[in-house]
């Protein structure tokens, strides 16, 4: 059998971002979504969760591109302290993954303010079933410890599993486009780090799935390539990671390289031939509470 959970990230971003989210659930088959904490549009996404309560809401946990929920002094050692805003974190991921490969985040540190950030979501009266990262930087090891860790304190049930499964990521399925072909390659380089992953995820006594796919397709989406990703899917459950939004002037305002795409994608989730494929496909749709439950 194979499932498929479907996972809007950046709730919280925007209002057309949470609307969009909200209306691909309610008209699509987004089945889950992770919130951030400290988003421009929180309080709104808070209210449109309240309001839609078969989607399932998990913690979109930022150390990257963003600003703590802790105070500052409290997690300095998360922070691009030597730049002209040094009271954020750093903005760009291979800054964070050379301080998570060489130990320069404080674990302490790291558990404090991802616990803050998950306690946020829950003080708003929602039940956080499941976590995520901001561009997946739970990849790294020292990032993960402190993420199963801060779950564990919370209460939270789930955690995505961030590899990609090798058959759905056919190195000829991004001939000819360059930027999906660095992608992959990045992708493919840090699957050394799965079967750690799978190790550390079972030992903390967390549901995850068997992989992802979408994270190579990123804001270039587009039928074909979904199409044939979930084609190519094994045996198992698995997240289809996605960014659905409206391409409107508040997003244009926000911190992100995702615009046209998140239209794109927010038609593409709601199609009836999406839909229909999946049918073909005997794959199955389901939320993270329902898999978080089922594994209990």
């Amino acid at each position: 059998m194979r499932q498929l959970i479907v996972n809007a990230d950046d709730f919280g971003l925007t209002p057309g971002v949470n609307r969009a989210i909200v209306e691909t659930h309610a008209a699509g088959i987004v089945t889950s979504a992770t919130l951030m904490a400290k988003g421009g549009a929180f309080h709104d996404a808070v209210e449109r969760a309240r309001a839609a309560p078969t989607l399932s809401v998990g913690s979109h946990v930022v150390l990257v591109d963003g600003a703590p929920v802790s105070e500052p002094d409290a997690v300095d050692t998360l922070l691009a302290i030597r730049s002209a805003e040094p009271d954020k974190f750093h903005s760009r991921l291979p800054a964070v993954a050379a301080r998570a490969v060489f130990g320069g985040f404080d674990p302490d540190q790291l558990v404090e303010e991802i616990t803050a950030q998950i306690r946020t979501i829950q003080s708003a009266g929602l039940q956080v079933t499941h976590l995520d990262t901001h561009k997946h930087t739970h990849v790294f090891p020292e990032i993960l410890g402190a993420l199963l860790r801060a779950a564990r304190i919370c209460g939270v049930p789930a955690l995505r599993n961030p590899f990609v499964p090798v058959a759905a990521a056919r190195a000829t399925q991004f001939a000819g486009k360059p930027g999906l072909w660095k992608r992959y390659g990045e992708v493919r380089m840090l699957r050394s780090f799965a079967s750690q992953f799978r190790v550390k995820a079972r030992r903390a006594g967390l549901a995850t799935p068997d992989g992802v796919v979408g994270v190579v397709e990123t804001g270039l989406f587009n039928p074909s390539l979904l199409r044939r990703a979930l084609a190519n899917l094994p045996e198992g459950t698995w997240e289809l990671v996605c960014h659905p939004g409206y391409d409107d002037a508040d997003l244009r305002a926000a911190h992100t390289r995702l615009l046209e795409s998140r239209d794109q994608e927010r038609r593409l989730l709601t199609s009836e031939e999406l839909r229909t494929f999946l049918d073909e496909q005997k794959i199955r749709l389901i939320s993270y509470r329902e898999f978080a439950g089922s594994r209990t």
